[in-house]
């Protein structure tokens, strides 16, 4: 009787692990830059406009201004930090042959 019951609770705690390790799985934590740019900017700049020929982007300072610029154009009044949060996003993302100062 004993191991008719064990039997029966083997996939019970099979199933129930599974669950705990599926629902343990590490959940993407966005960065304050990805947030800012979901929120202000991703409506304009698909990802299609990172990957187009005529990049303005080819280093770090170039990077920053142009999140600097467009900022500005869209009157978000990002402070510095902001702006080095976006670079920083799009380094990861989109840049990463260029390296953050």
């Amino acid at each position: 009787m004993a191991n008719h019951v064990v039997r029966k609770l083997i996939p019970a705690v099979l199933f129930s692990l599974a669950v705990a390790l599926v629902v343990a799985q590490p959940v993407h934590e966005a960065t304050r830059g990805e947030l800012l740019y979901a929120t202000h900017c991703v409506t304009c700049h698909d990802a299609e406009v990172h990957w187009r020929d005529r990049k303005r982007v080819s280093d770090w300072a170039s990077l920053r201004a142009e999140v600097a610029r467009w900022q500005e154009m869209s009157s978000l009044g990002w402070n510095g930090e902001e702006i080095d949060e976006v670079s920083r996003y799009l380094q990861a993302v989109y840049y990463r042959n260029v390296k953050p100062e």
